[in-house]
């Protein structure tokens, strides 16, 4: 009798195709039963009604080069995007002086230098990078963009338009919203009645109001209540109401990342010696903060589409100048307006989209981490 005895493992062979990869994943999500069947099929004809004359307007039957109206006044013509060539640069830069327009090129180049490395978990000197974007970053920008601190030719924000405008609303927004809110929900869970209740009052107060109402008190109203001869620009105005307006929002998105955390937290700090400062930086607020991304990051995103609000108080954004120009009789033709739109959309889709993954990797990134330490 011959016996025989492995002594190697055979290698591994590769799963059937039907249940790996793209066809695996196709038979266990899309058509695992006759319902999730029939609701693919159902949902894959509909995908192709809406996509198929879409496709046809932005693309195929779209008229991509001319020099007035006349280039887009076809029967069968799709989007003109003809008027979004002609018209992009006043679409990013506004009625900014051309010869002056490097200046918001470098602005929008040194932002993104400082932001992406900021954006990278692995890249080091993250402190002198914040300390660039939080504090070189804003003197600069002013200077370049207003010409008032570097000697270059003064361009009143009056001038300031399209897509210029809404970023230097949102970032604004953005950046003091966050700390700004931060304040308030500490203030508002403050065992300090005073300040406890200014809190409330302000956040309750800010909440209350529409953010279309803010723009206007803040154009209309507040120079009623400055002493003669004091004068805000109206720019300025706004990025004070929205960021005022946005932190009362983040204040209550951090509140509940605080009272997520559980009261051992607090007691394991205390006994350490910890004082109430080194408590809410060094334990509370990493991990309150970390629980609330999602919400944070929403906040973000509401943010930046409400700056299409500012056109309320005579500030063209993006938006708003996608609006002007469809004034323009030279472009006057039956599938402008809707190419306006769809460009104006598709740059705010782009911007919010990018926060939103961005938030997700953070999110994973932080799980993993937990899943590491756990």
């Amino acid at each position: 009798m011959v016996h025989f005895v492995r002594r190697q493992l055979t290698a591994s062979r590769p799963p059937p195709l039907r249940e790996s990869g793209l066809i695996g994943w196709a038979r266990a999500n899309l058509f695992s039963d006759l319902w999730n069947t029939l609701l693919t099929i159902a949902g894959l004809i509909l995908l192709a009604l809406i996509l198929v004359p879409v496709i046809n307007f932005t693309v195929i039957n779209a008229v991509w080069t001319g020099q007035d109206r006349t280039a887009c006044l076809a029967a069968d013509s799709g989007a003109c995007w003809a008027f979004v060539k002609a018209k992009f640069g006043q679409f990013i830069y506004g009625r900014y002086p051309v010869e002056e327009r490097w200046r918001v090129d470098l602005v929008f180049a040194l932002g993104l230098l400082g932001l992406v490395p900021m954006l990278v978990p692995k890249l080091p000197f993250k402190k002198w990078n914040a300390i660039f974007l939080l504090v070189v970053f804003p003197v600069v920008a002013f200077g370049l963009l207003t010409g008032r601190l570097f000697g270059l030719r003064i361009v009143e924000t009056e001038l300031w338009g399209g897509l210029l405008v809404t970023l230097v609303v949102a970032v604004t927004g953005i950046s003091f919203s966050l700390p700004l809110g931060i304040l308030l929900a500490l203030g508002r869970r403050s065992e300090l009645p005073i300040i406890k209740y200014l809190a409330i009052t302000f956040i309750e107060f800010w909440r209350g109001v529409p953010l279309i109402t803010v723009l206007f008190m803040a154009s209309v109203m507040l120079p009623l209540f400055l002493p003669e001869g004091v004068s805000f620009d109206k720019l300025l105005r706004a990025l004070i109401g929205v960021a005022l307006f946005a932190s009362a929002y983040m204040a209550e998105v951090v509140r509940g990342g605080l009272q997520a955390i559980p009261k051992g937290q607090y007691e394991g700090a205390l006994a350490l010696g910890l004082s109430y400062p080194q408590t809410m930086a060094l334990v509370v607020l990493p991990q309150a903060l970390t629980h609330v991304i999602p919400g944070i990051v929403n906040t973000f995103i509401g943010l930046f589409k409400d700056t299409t609000l500012v056109l309320i108080i005579g500030l063209f954004d993006l938006l708003g100048i996608v609006q002007l120009g469809l004034t323009d009789p030279k472009w006057s033709a039956p599938t402008t307006p809707i190419s306006g739109y769809l460009f104006a959309g598709f740059v705010f889709w782009a911007f919010c989209f990018a926060m939103s993954r961005y938030s997700m990797f953070i999110e994973r990134r932080l799980e993993n981490k937990r899943a590491d330490h756990g």
